[in-house]
C-alpha cells in the first residue's frame, strides 16, 4: 500500500474525539481506525495490541546483535472538535502551479497563496486539501499514515538493520487526554518521538506550560423596570472579567515565546454566565503568574459585586517538555541528522501549544515532536503536501539506523 492510499485510507475514518465526553476513548469511532491500525500491523507480522483505553502498542524486535535502546513512534488518530471530520472528500492537486486551489465543496471558497504564501514552498509537489466542508485529518492521520509506511518498509526490507523499535497510537489527543492512562513501562521504549508537527523541517521539544480555566457567574435577574440597584447582570459582569485580563496577551497578539490568555467559550444569560480560557506560556514562573492573574481578576469581580459572583476552576494540563528532554540532547540531534541525511533542513522550534509528547516526557519517556508534513490544522484550509509525508517516513526510518549504529 502506498503513503498517499494509507492516508486516504485513515482520513476516510470520522475519528473526530468529544471535550464533552468523559469516557475513554471520548468516542467509540475512533476505535474503529485504532483497529484498523492494529490489525494492519497484526497482518504484516508486527505483533500488536489494542486495549481497553484505545492505545495500539506494537512491537518489532531488533535484528541486531547490539544492545541499542528502543525506539518509539506515537501518533493520535483523533480530529479536532473545531470542525467536522466526517465525509472527508480530499482533493489531490498534482504538480501545484502556486495558483489559487478552489475548495470545491463551498463555491467561492479558495485555497490562496496570497493568505497562505507557504503554499509558494511547494510548487511542483502533490497537495492533499479538503473539499473547504470539513477539515482534512493531516493532524494527525498524517503522523499515523507516515508511521505504518515505515513498518511496511522494515517488514519488507530484512536487510534493514534496527534494534527494538516500537509503535504507539492513541485517541483524544486533541481534547488533551491522549495519554493519560498510556502504559510507558508497557510500550518499552526507551526515547520515543511524536510524528505530530507542521511543516517540513519542524522539531520540537519545548511546548507550552497549560491550564485551563473555567469561571461561573452568578448574576442576579429581576425584572428589567424595577432593576435599578437590583440587577446584576451576568453577561455584563462576564465582559467586565474579560476586560480586566491583558489585552496585549492574547493569542491573536502573541508569537514565538510569548504566552496568552484565550477566551475560548462565553455562554449566558442575565441569571449566570460561563466563561472558560486556556491560558498558555513557555515560561513556567510567567505561566503562574498568570493563573494567579486569573484568580486576582475574580477576586476583583467578587470584591465589586458580592461574594460568590465569581467562581473560578483553574486546572493544569500539561507542562513544557524541554526540562525533561534537554538532558537527553543526543535524541535531539539524531533527529536533526536524520533530516539532513532525508534532505530536509531541520527548524528547531517551541510548539505554540501541546503534544502527547510533553505528558509522556514527563512519565519518563523522553519524546520531542517531529513534523508531520499537514499546515493549516483544525480547519476546512488544512492542507498536506505529499512529499513532506515522504520526507517524514523517511527521517522515522533515519533515526532507527542511526539508534541501531
Amino acid at each position: 500500500m502506498t503513503l498517499l492510499d494509507r492516508f486516504l485510507k485513515y482520513v476516510a475514518v470520522d475519528t473526530q474525539s468529544n471535550e464533552e465526553s468523559e469516557s475513554q476513548p471520548s468516542e467509540l469511532k475512533e476505535l474503529v481506525l485504532l483497529q484498523m491500525l492494529r490489525d494492519e500491523l497484526e497482518a504484516m507480522g508486527v505483533e500488536a495490541t489494542l486495549d481497553e483505553y484505545g492505545y495500539v502498542m506494537a512491537s518489532i524486535p531488533s535484528n541486531i546483535q547490539a544492545d541499542v535502546p528502543a525506539i518509539g513512534f506515537i501518533a493520535h488518530v483523533d480530529t479536532a472538535p473545531d470542525a467536522s471530520g466526517k465525509d472527508i472528500k480530499p482533493q489531490i492537486i498534482k504538480e501545484y502551479d502556486g495558483s489559487a486551489i478552489e475548495l470545491k465543496g463551498v463555491p467561492g471558497l479558495m485555497l490562496d497563496p496570497s493568505d497562505f504564501p507557504e503554499l509558494l514552498r511547494h510548487k511542483g509537489e502533490t497537495l492533499i486539501t479538503t473539499d473547504g466542508t470539513t477539515l482534512l485529518g493531516a493532524d494527525d492521520k498524517a503522523g499515523v499514515a507516515e508511521i505504518m509506511d515505515a513498518v511496511q518498509y522494515i517488514v519488507e526490507h530484512p536487510e534493514f538493520k534496527h534494534g527494538p523499535v516500537k509503535i504507539g497510537f492513541t485517541p483524544d489527543e486533541e481534547i488533551g487526554r491522549g495519554v493519560i492512562k498510556f502504559d510507558v513501562n508497557r510500550f518499552g521504549a526507551d526515547y520515543a518521538y511524536t510524528m505530530d508537527g507542521g511543516e517540513v523541517g519542524e522539531l520540537e521539544f519545548e511546548n507550552f506550560n497549560a491550564a485551563s480555566a473555567s469561571v461561573h457567574i452568578q448574576g442576579r435577574n429581576v425584572h428589567p423596570g424595577y432593576a435599578k440597584g437590583k440587577m446584576l447582570n451576568a453577561i455584563l459582569i462576564g465582559q467586565e472579567l474579560c476586560s480586566l485580563l491583558p489585552v496585549g496577551q492574547r493569542p491573536e497578539l502573541t508569537q514565538d515565546y510569548e504566552g496568552f490568555f484565550h477566551i475560548v467559550s462565553f455562554k449566558g444569560s442575565v441569571e449566570e454566565a460561563s466563561l472558560t480560557w486556556i491560558i498558555r506560556d513557555h515560561d513556567r514562573a510567567l505561566f503562574e503568574r498568570k493563573k494567579t492573574v486569573m484568580q486576582e481578576c475574580c477576586d476583583f469581580i467578587n470584591a465589586k459585586y458580592g461574594a460568590g459572583t465569581a467562581t473560578p476552576v483553574i486546572k493544569d494540563q500539561y507542562y513544557n517538555m524541554r526540562e525533561q528532554v534537554e538532558p537527553h540532547y543526543h535524541i535531539i540531534e539524531k533527529a536533526i541528522k536524520a533530516m539532513e541525511m532525508a534532505g530536509v533542513e531541520a527548524h528547531v522550534q517551541p510548539i505554540r501549544g501541546g503534544t502527547d509528547g510533553a505528558n509522556l516526557s514527563f512519565k519518563g519517556l523522553p519524546c520531542p515532536n517531529i513534523f508531520a508534513g499537514g499546515l493549516n490544522f483544525h480547519g476546512k484550509f488544512e492542507w498536506v503536501p505529499l512529499e513532506s509525508m515522504c520526507k517524514a517516513s523517511a527521517v522515522i526510518l533515519n533515526i532507527i539506523r542511526l539508534f541501531a549504529e
